[in-house]
């Protein structure tokens, strides 16, 4: 009798699994998962492949937005990437040389945006939100894009940047703390 009570309190502590832990899903868990590094020199080219997924890339800080301190642009001599956040960056980052990782963000440009440009340009200059000269010049930008498309021979063009989601020593703490 004693035996059969510890076979079934063993099958009922079997079947039932571990306790998550709130919020916790263990298939979403991945261990010591590998986030790739991309220069900035090659971020245009690559970032299409890493849409919506997490990246590492490292650089100078060259410029915290004022308006809000939520954008920032980091730089290398080879050229530059826009990270954005819903967090303000701390001023004192500019001229330092950070490593972070961010998710990809896609920005596309096809005939349809260049449409809606051009409605929204003729409605504020006939409205009188925007002079000649502002018009004209809006009106040459989306002429812009239109050719370009045209002479890369695509529907779209892209244009990438990263949403901030830490800096490389904030996620290597944070794994510290989860496995202690």
């Amino acid at each position: 009798m004693k035996n059969l009570f510890i076979l079934l309190a063993a099958t009922l502590l079997l079947a039932c699994g571990s306790p998550e832990k709130p919020g916790e899903n263990p298939e979403e868990l991945t261990i010591n998962q590998e986030i790739p590094e991309l220069s900035i020199a090659d971020f245009d080219e690559k970032a299409g492949e890493f849409v919506n997924s997490d990246v590492m890339i490292s650089g100078i800080v060259d410029h915290v937005c004022k308006h809000g301190g939520k954008k920032l642009l980091l730089v290398s001599d080879d050229g530059d990437v826009h990270i954005t956040s819903d967090e303000r960056f701390d001023d004192a980052l500019i001229g330092e040389e950070v490593k972070l990782i961010g998710t990809v963000e896609e920005f596309r440009v096809d005939e349809g945006y260049c449409m809606q440009m051009d409605e929204d340009n003729i409605k504020s200059h006939s409205e009188g939100d925007s002079d000649d000269e502002l018009f004209e010049s809006k009106k040459h930008s989306i002429q812009v894009y239109r050719d370009s498309m045209e002479t890369a021979g695509v529907d779209h063009l892209s244009y990438y940047s990263l949403v901030f989601v830490s800096f490389e020593n904030d996620e290597e703490k944070a794994l510290e703390e989860e496995s202690n």
